[in-house]
């Protein structure tokens, strides 16, 4: 018994155009080695226990000063400012010399609100370590009625 298929006329082409554009739109096609060790994105685990939630980011090659966090209730956000350049002398003379500025973001929600107050960060060896403390839950009010 023959098995009955649907018949796609751009299914061959838009398969193709699929596999000859993967990744041709992401980066540019060189960039140097000063590009290849920086981030193109942060990387983010996050562990939870009763009390806190813990954050590890991966950033690096970027200087702890250039590194801005930002909480806003279950809101957190990283971002990193990343300046490279490099110059190669021969004598007098420069021979070669780049120059890259960038800027890496990367935001997400939590389950419940942090406590700005409590919070701690560490960057050591290229990860970020946030400690957000979990905000108490406020008691529900009563409100009696005149």
């Amino acid at each position: 018994m023959a098995n009955i298929t649907r018949y796609d006329p751009f299914g061959d082409v838009t398969s193709l155009f699929d596999d000859l554009s993967k990744g041709f739109f992401l980066r540019p096609l060189s960039l140097g080695q000063a590009a290849e060790q920086l981030p193109t994105r942060i990387k983010v685990d996050v562990k939870e226990d009763d009390g806190a939630y813990v954050v590890h980011a991966e950033i690096p090659g970027v200087k702890k000063e250039d590194i801005h966090v930002s909480l806003e209730g279950n809101q957190v956000s990283i971002s990193s400012e990343v300046k490279k350049e490099t110059e190669e002398k021969k004598g007098e003379r420069v021979v070669h010399s780049e120059r890259y500025f960038g800027k890496v973001m990367r935001s997400f929600t939590l389950a419940q609100d942090v406590d700005e107050a409590g919070a701690t960060a560490k960057y050591s060896d290229g990860v970020l370590e946030l400690r957000l403390p979990k905000k108490g839950a406020t008691a529900a009010k009563k409100v009696t009625v005149e």
